[in-house]
């Protein structure tokens, strides 16, 4: 077997690029609205209506870019939103075959230079386990070119090839101000290899060039069930500059509590770019959600920070309440409203996983 060494990034040769944090004024918020049946198995009809409310949030605050399948979902979605009595002049639009709704692992993560905006293009392979992703790839080279933002696609030299580099929007999260979590479990393991012969320092390097990324956080392990193999956007999200709200198990038995803990003092050991030690607040989880013996990936870590709100899955759960507060205190003044989600998570994701920012 070939020894395994750090390939080389092609440089974007733009200096200065920054990723905005989420808590950043939007523009608009991309969704697709949902058409894959095999994601929520017995449990689809809920699904749109779901959708619906997420944008009567999200349209108090901005402007909601949907992506439509076909002709159905386009007049499926106007019907719903209408009698929803959501206002369709805040709803835009687009046009593209997709294979799921999961826009934050495939959709296009914008970038910053300055005032200026670009797309970059990261490869997806739905999450080197599913076989059907090859219209889900294509979205974010769509979206640029309908919008003339310019197109980023980072590439790396391997084994005497050029390659796009894999990269799930939902296995990373950043302040914003040059520093980012992500886990090792999913960027480092062979398990749902997305990069094969990526290292710490390939990472590092890529997210410094395109993110402006000068530290990196690397939690371990993420929650069982999630089929992402450990997106930290289910453990660890930055709700400002140096605050981090993790989550933990207090059940000493459950399956979660080891690994969670594991994470926990790392991130009480971490600094930030600057050297700072960063605050970190514990969130709940819910108690464990099953379907048909499987456990899902639930977490209330999942919350997306809209312009007009923070929007946080909640789960018919005695720690729906507690989450809530503390997400309340940590994201003040922007309020905070929970959206039922235990329909939604049998597709082993929640409402950060179905959303993504696009900056001003």
């Amino acid at each position: 077997m070939p020894i395994m060494t750090s390939p080389d990034v092609i440089s974007t040769n733009i200096q200065g690029l920054r990723w905005p944090a989420e808590w950043e004024p939007h523009s608009a918020t991309w969704l697709t609205w949902p058409h894959n049946t095999y994601d929520w198995p017995a449990k689809f009809s809920p699904i749109p209506y779901v959708f619906s409310e997420f944008c009567r949030i999200l349209t108090r605050g901005e402007t909601v870019r949907l992506i439509v399948k076909n002709a159905f979902a386009r007049k499926q979605s106007e019907r719903i939103l209408k009698n929803e009595g959501i206002p369709l002049e805040k709803i835009e639009l687009f046009h593209a075959p997709t294979n799921r709704s999961w826009i934050r692992d495939n959709g296009p993560i914008f970038i910053k230079k300055g005032t200026q905006l670009f797309v970059t293009d990261w490869k997806f392979n739905a999450w080197a386990r599913y076989p059907d992703w090859q219209w889900d790839n294509e979205i974010p080279k769509l979206i640029a070119g309908k919008y003339k933002i310019p197109h980023l696609i980072p590439r790396y030299h391997f084994r005497g090839k050029q390659r796009q580099v894999v990269l799930e929007g939902g296995s990373i999260d950043s302040n914003g101000a040059g520093t980012l979590l992500t886990t090792e479990e999913c960027l480092l393991s062979k398990k749902q290899r997305r990069n094969p012969g990526f290292l710490r320092e390939t990472w590092e390097k890529v997210f410094l060039q395109f993110f402006g990324i000068r530290k990196t956080i690397w939690l371990k392990n993420g929650l069982t069930g999630d089929d992402t193999h450990g997106h930290v956007d289910d453990l660890a999200r930055f709700v400002n500059k140096n605050t981090v709200v993790a989550v933990r198990e207090y059940n000493r038995k459950d399956i979660n509590y080891n690994p969670l803990l594991e994470n926990q003092k790392i991130l009480k050991s971490a600094r930030d770019h600057q050297g700072k030690q960063l605050n970190i607040v514990e969130l709940p989880l819910p108690k464990p959600v099953y379907y048909r013996k499987q456990r899902l990936p639930a977490s209330y870590a999942n919350f997306y920070i809209a312009n007009s709100a923070v929007l946080v899955p909640v789960f018919n759960d005695e720690n729906d309440r507690v989450a809530l507060t503390i997400l309340a205190e940590a994201l003040s003044p922007k309020p905070v409203v929970g959206i039922y989600c235990r329909d939604i998570i049998l597709g082993q994701g929640s409402i950060h996983c179905l959303t993504q920012q696009q900056p001003y």
